[in-house]
This record gives C-alpha cells, structure tokens and sequence, in this order.
C-alpha cells in the first residue's frame, strides 16, 4: 500500500498561548485535490503551513511522502504558493524571470538553466496562459496575471505535490479560469493538491474532497459541502484581508 502524500496526527498548533489547531488528523493520497474550507480565522491557512514545517507544531507529527517532516529534505517535489503576495516585490523581473526562479530547487543553484529548464519554464508559462506576456515586467500584470505567473513559477519546478493558499481569491474571472486549466493539466500528469480556499469557482469540478475547518478543528471531511446564504449567490465575490507575510522557507522550492 502507497504511503499517503501528506498525513497529519493529532497535530496542535498555537500563538502566544492561544490554540489555532486543536487534535487535527489529516491523510491526503496520491492524485487527490483536497480543498480545504473555512471561514476567516478557523486556522485553515495554518494548517497548510504546518504541512509545510511554516510553523511548528506544538504536538503531533506531520509526514511527507511517508517521511517525517523533520527529516524530509526533497522540496522540489512540493511546490508552493503562499496567499495573494504580488509577485512583483519591486524587483523589475519579468515574468519568464520569476517563473525560471521556480527550477531552482530542481537544478540546484550552481547550475546554469539548461534545455529542461527552459521547456518546463515555456510550458508553465503556457498553462497559465501567459505565453504571450513572458518577457513583460510583472509589475505590469494585473492582480490576476501576477497570481498566474507565481502558479506558473510552482509548476516550473515539475512537483508532485502543489500546496496553495487561497490561489483565487480576489483576482479576475479569467484568471481563476486559467488556472483551473493549468491545476487540470498537472492532475493528468498524476499531480496531487492540497488547497485553502474561500469560494472554488471554477476549481470546483476538480476537487475530490473537501475537509472544512472550523475553531481549529475538522469539523467535515468528505464531499464539498454546498453552499449556504449569501455564498450561493452567483455573483458572491469573497475578498478579505490576508495573514501576515509568509515565513521565508518554501518561497523557492
């Protein structure tokens, strides 16, 4: 039996002396897209940041690809994208720059980019649908294209494992569209996800299951739920603030 992509145990998280997660167990397996849902402050954002060793857990254990978070070193094959950050950060990059910087993990920081490189950077930048804008500055992309070109810098990386943070939230209808594409061409190639999300828009037909969060524990975990009072509206646009900026740790794996 295949060990499962991600398991959490009993994992507790808390800040200054407040609890943020409270006895949460967790097993994601391969090629699963498993959304996480809750509302503001449940502690879902949390939860993927103690998967990814962001913060520490007060107890409990977290594994990747069977191997305990403590001792796992492999992060190219996990990419991340943290929340809604802006992937300018006042460095005049372009976008082709900051999606190549995602094969860093993968080739090392010594070695000069290569043909694979450059066809994983192509292809990424392709699946976001951002092709055509790859030798623009990203601080000249919308909201949206910025998203899509941090999305493009994960899957450059070639990960088997995608981990996002509210990767929709507040950016255009073409862009969560884009995106539902490229997160649909990575689970043919036999990816798995694990996602926060508010509202999934269009990545709804793609998730397998959903685990809803609520005061720092799970309190569902199987089919997504349906949406319920102004949510169901059609034209509902959750946007809300975000945490605080991420950690460094993952930001180039």
């Amino acid at each position: 039996m295949t060990e499962p992509v991600i398991t959490v145990a009993h994992g507790v998280v808390g800040y200054d002396g407040r609890p943020v997660l409270r006895d949460v167990s967790l097993a994601v397996d391969t090629g699963e897209v498993v959304a996480i849902l809750g509302a503001n402050g449940s502690g879902k954002s949390t939860l993927i940041r103690a998967v990814l060793g962001l913060v520490p857990l007060h107890s409990g254990s977290v594994a990747l690809f069977g191997t305990p978070l403590r001792r796992f070193r492999q992060w190219k094959r996990i990419g991340y994208v943290p929340q809604r950050l802006g992937a300018g950060g006042g460095v005049p990059a372009t976008a082709r720059e900051v999606v190549a910087s995602g094969r860093l993990a993968r080739r090392g920081v010594l070695r000069p980019p290569g043909r694979a490189d450059r066809v994983a950077v192509d292809a990424a930048l392709a699946s976001v649908g951002l092709a055509d804008r790859a030798g623009d500055p990203v601080a000249t992309l919308s909201g949206g294209q910025q998203q899509r070109t941090l999305i493009a810098r994960a899957l450059a990386g070639e990960p088997e494992l995608l981990v996002l943070d509210e990767p929709t939230a507040g950016v255009d209808a073409a862009s969560q569209e884009a995106f539902a594409g490229a997160l649909r061409g990575f689970l043919d190639g036999g990816g798995t996800v694990l996602l926060v999300a508010h509202e999934l828009g269009p990545l709804r037909p793609l998730i397998s299951r959903a685990v809803v969060v609520h005061q720092g524990g799970i309190a569902h975990d199987g089919a997504v739920p349906e949406p319920a009072g102004h949510h169901a509206d059609p034209d509902h646009d959750h946007v809300h603030p975000h945490a605080p900026d991420e950690p460094a740790g993952l930001w180039s794996s």
